[in-house]
């Protein structure tokens, strides 16, 4: 009887703790200073790497467990991380507010390029950027110029310095951080969402960077200054992770 006893009492305490693993947080998020709802907020699971954003109505729910680290995100908002408790899933919806920032917009320059009608001339007025490479969400290959061109993986072999050391010095002792630059890559709900950013918060929050570090690991992948400023966060993600394959290759091959 004992046995019975204790088996029943095993099976409940792992279907707990499945329920707890695979239980759907539910809430609404708030603007602080007005309490009005926020819709399309960007909320990201970082442990788990799945991501939602806000309805009309500003509410969301989204799977996490305890001790899991949400992260809220909206343009003009501070960003904020909230760690799921014990209360969160026993009381069920809960209310997060967001804090507005204070932006001031710089000041924008544009020159006017006049153009003559003689094409020889104005060839020589047109102002030429050196973007490198290209990577476009979705397809499987990129535009390449400039130095990416046939034989600049020769030149990388050669190079004293290998991006692919660097890459292995971000991301070769950090297995969690590429687990889960994997799991990005294959989330619709995470591409869906990074589509339309262009702040690198959400990349920075998950992989464990500093923006200094994506710009330089794009940087040292021959990606040019132009495409490093105005890609969104979905081509970042791509041009990262095809950077690191592409390297990774590289390496068995040496």
């Amino acid at each position: 009887m004992k046995k019975y006893i204790l088996l029943i009492a095993l099976l409940f305490i792992a279907a707990y703790s499945f329920a707890q693993d695979n239980a759907t947080i539910k809430g609404v998020v708030m603007n602080d200073a007005n309490d009005n709802l926020m819709e399309n907020v960007n909320i990201v699971n970082l442990n788990q790497v799945k991501g939602t954003i806000t309805n009309e109505k500003g509410e969301f729910s989204i799977k996490a467990a305890v001790n899991d680290t949400l992260f809220f995100s909206y343009l003009g908002f501070k960003s904020l991380r909230v760690r799921v408790t014990n209360d969160w899933l026993r009381f069920g919806d809960i209310k997060v507010k967001m804090t507005e920032l204070g932006i001031a917009l710089e000041e924008v320059v544009i020159r006017p390029i006049q153009l003559t009608g003689y094409v020889e001339i104005d060839a020589k007025l047109i102002p030429v950027y050196d973007n490198y490479r290209y990577r476009i969400s979705g397809l499987s290959t990129g535009y390449e110029a400039g130095n990416s061109q046939p034989g600049a993986v020769s030149k990388v072999l050669n190079s004293i310095f290998n991006p692919a050391d660097f890459l292995y010095n971000v991301f070769g002792k950090r297995p969690k951080q590429m687990k889960k630059l994997r799991q990005m890559k294959e989330s619709d709900e995470i591409r869906n969402l990074l589509q339309s950013k262009f702040d690198r918060e959400t990349l920075m929050a998950v992989l464990q960077l500093e923006r200094v570090d994506i710009d330089e690991i794009l940087n040292k992948c021959s990606f040019s200054k132009d495409f490093i400023r105005t890609a969104n966060d979905l081509q970042i993600l791509d041009a990262i992770s095809g950077c690191y394959e592409e390297y990774k290759v590289l390496n068995r091959d040496k």
